[in-house]
């Protein structure tokens, strides 16, 4: 069983990694993942009420607490959300207003140029005494504001697995308890201690820090806007079919069977089926097509899509979570709390990253001792190794990125359901594309209606349409519609006579009329060949002869015709350099046929369904990386064998289940877009785990001293903290310019 909580107060890539080790590790827990993005821990376990509660348990015994799934919505999200930031704020502000004046009495008299006043009354030449107990008063306040620094640090370090927060709170521990011990020398009498206190560096570091973090709770509220988006579009209330009236009840009372009122500029609650009325609803949230979809009697809506312009009636079939816009919700959350293989990198160092920089900062500590024998300098250059070798740009280099792209995927109609398909996506050279339904439209069209003699394509056409009435093969039923659409009645028919496999016939108006193959032409005593047309079979096309009291009266071609941005989609596909490949059941000429149409090459034709994943195989062992495109059952065998499976959103359920990215609309052009967002992605979370791991590589030795051996500067521990706060600000704002994709 899956189950997700939304954990709050984690801080960096150690935290999360802290929480994923000891929850993967417990008895009935198979699998822990945790997003530091979405501050989703995810899980599968045994479903045991007493394994979810040791799961919680394990969360506040790390030092953090947790909002189960039930208890989330998008407001009380959005609340949260608020709240978080406004207390950030608010630290922030308080910190801030003692941090400032504590930093310039600290710092006035050491720059003499500047001639910057400060009182005598707190002059460390003057009055040592006030000078010093003036910073400790100061610096209190600050501490407090970061009191969390220090209650989460020193407990994830007396457990043994040290994150940002025990790096942030050792290092200015450690400046702040020398600047004591330095006050109780003053106050004894030893005034040189006044010159001699580093007060202003804990303070101005826990500033920075939440000025950083500040910054980071308000540009991760901007990276999960499309799941707020989605979130947003349910509707709260519903007007609902009740003793004969119109009653207004809350969404959660929607039930299945109850009819619903729709009227325009609703948005729509639930899944349902239209029973009466006409309109033409906006689906673009969900599909990512920006035309209204004309919905009459019969028609399928869904919840979140909004109506234009009648008034309909519907009758609510899927409500709360099983309704399509839930689907997405959670597959896009799901996609957005899971890892690409490539986060494994980032994981694996943050691990073992902090307890090597605490080595490091000793080290460097000791080494400046032994050097120099500058305990101030030492003790410089301890903070600032700590301070700046925070790893929060590498905790978010990753899943910042894939929750943008996964967003920007969803506002566009295409569904990642994980992070490995989106990492996968790009890499793929060889797309195979089902055949009907997903090149073509997947139901026969008249194509090519050819009359003989005196007759009208009109007359042709209407005849046709009239015997075909009764009869259920779906070329008939494409005929009946193509006489529809063309606004031709059907006319009565007398003597209606059904062949299986072969035609009809049937009189009107006393005259008979037959429609069939040739077989059932010979049969009745006609030449097929008397028709002499043979190019519709080439191009594909199913021709059905129709005579007339015995003699040729014509041809109609029917054909499952490819969607229009087949063959653009297609191109596209080759413009990315990948091998587009036609996979189908039919026959060869027809499958011909239709790749000719849509600018295809390599074709696979007369494969049965339970031989297509066969095939996919016999693709990868010619060593190539394969994304197959399917939308039916038939199809989830070789979706689930491919390297990628990608389900147009018009198929089956069992399809999209299968697949790793789901096309909410059936146009193929979604395809290249979707490789392309990949592939976006992928360098995007490249570009982050670059700097990420330059910043801190680079960082490290220039906080430890190294440019000083050469006469440089040492690097001050408030520059660290300020550079360490703008390495996580600029992955994520990084990150957002994923939201640009088109």
């Amino acid at each position: 069983m899956r189950d997700q909580l939304k954990i709050t107060g984690m801080t960096c890539a150690a935290c999360s990694a802290r929480i994923e080790k000891t929850t993967a590790k417990m008895d009935g827990v198979n699998q822990a993942s945790v997003n530091l993005a979405t501050e989703m821990l995810t899980f599968d376990y045994d479903g045991k009420p007493e394994t979810l509660a040791a799961i919680k348990a394990n969360v506040q015994k790390q030092g953090y607490d947790y909002i189960e799934k039930k208890d989330r919505s998008i407001d009380k999200d959005r609340l949260a959300k608020e709240r978080e930031i406004r207390i950030m704020k608010t630290k922030l502000l308080v910190s801030a207003i003692f941090a400032l004046p504590l930093l310039y009495i600290a710092m006035a008299h050491m720059i003499p140029s500047l001639h910057l006043p400060l009182p005598t009354a707190v002059s460390p030449m003057e009055n040592p005494v006030n000078y010093a107990l003036l910073q400790t008063l100061l610096v209190l306040p600050v501490v407090g504001a970061g009191y969390r620094f220090y209650v989460v640090g020193f407990r994830a370090l007396w457990q043994r697995s040290p994150n940002m927060d025990s790096l942030i709170a050792t290092g200015t521990s450690a400046a702040i308890l020398f600047s004591l011990f330095g006050t109780v020398e003053v106050l004894t009498g030893k005034t040189q201690f006044a010159m001699q206190l580093y007060y202003e560096t804990a303070g101005v570091i826990i500033t920075l820090i939440l000025l950083g973090k500040t910054l980071e709770a308000i540009t991760k509220g901007r990276t999960g806007e499309a799941i707020k988006k989605l979130m947003g579009l349910t509707p709260k209330t519903a007007t609902i079919v009740k003793d004969g009236g119109e009653i207004l009840v809350p969404i959660e009372e929607v039930l299945v069977g109850d009819i619903v009122v729709i009227k325009p500029g609703d948005k729509i609650p639930v899944d349902g089926t239209v029973l009466e009325g006409f309109s033409a609803v906006d689906e673009s949230m969900l599909t990512g097509e920006s035309i209204p979809v004309e919905k009459t009697e019969g028609s399928p809506v869904v919840a979140g899509s909004i109506n234009k312009t009648g008034t309909f009636r519907f009758e609510a079939q899927k409500v709360g979570a099983d309704t399509a816009l839930a689907h997405i919700i959670q597959l896009v959350e799901e996609a957005q709390g899971s890892k690409a293989p490539i986060a494994k990198l980032a994981d694996v160092v943050s691990g073992i990253f902090v307890p090597t920089v605490f080595g490091i900062a000793v080290l460097t500590f000791i080494i400046w001792m032994a050097a120099v024998g500058d305990f101030v300098a030492a003790l410089r250059a301890f903070i600032s190794v700590l301070v700046i070798a925070c790893p929060c740009a590498l905790g978010l280099a990753t899943p910042t990125a894939i929750m943008v792209g996964t967003g920007k995927g969803a506002e566009l109609g295409i569904l990642i359901k994980s992070g490995e398909g989106l990492e996968i996506a790009h890499k793929a050279n060889t797309v195979v594309l089902d055949k009907t339904g997903t090149l073509t439209q997947g139901t026969p069209q008249v194509t090519d209606i050819l009359p003989f003699g005196d007759l009208t394509s009109d007359t042709l056409l209407q005849m046709s349409a009239s015997i075909e009435t009764g009869s259920e093969h779906p070329l008939g039923e494409a005929i009946v519609r193509a006489a529809r659409t063309a606004g031709l009645e059907t006319l009565p028919v007398q003597e209606f006579e059904a062949f299986p496999g072969r035609g009809i016939r049937g009189k009107i108006d006393g005259v008979l009329w037959l429609a069939g193959n040739p077989r059932f032409m010979a049969e009745s005593g006609l030449d097929a060949d008397t028709f002499a047309i043979t190019e519709y079979a080439d191009q594909g096309k199913t021709p059905l002869y129709v005579a007339r009291d015995g003699k040729p009266a014509g041809i109609i071609a029917v054909a499952d015709v490819i969607k229009p941005s087949s063959r653009e989609a297609v191109a596209a596909m080759k413009a990315l350099g990948l091998e587009v490949v036609m996979m189908t059941g039919d026959n060869k000429k027809t499958a011909l046929a239709v790749a000719q149409a849509a600018g295809i090459d390599r074709v696979l034709a007369e494969v049965l369904p339970e031989d297509k994943s066969e095939e996919i195989k016999g693709l990868q062992k010619e060593g190539k990386i394969v994304a197959m495109v399917g939308d039916g059952i038939n199809d989830a065998p070789a979706l689930a064998q491919a390297d990628l499976g990608i389900a147009i959103g018009s198929g089956t359920d069992v399809a999209m289940e299968t697949a790793d990215i789901v096309l909410m609309h059936s146009d193929l052009m979604a395809v290249p877009t979707a490789i392309r967002l990949s592939a976006a992605t992928i360098r995007n979370i490249k570009q982050n785990l670059f700097w990420a791991f330059a910043y801190n590589v680079a960082g490290i030795p220039i906080a430890a001293g190294i440019l000083h051996l050469f006469g440089g500067p040492m690097l001050n521990p408030m520059i660290a903290a300020g550079a360490m706060s703008f390495s996580s600000i600029s992955v994520l704002l990084n990150a957002l310019r994923l939201k640009r994709f088109r």
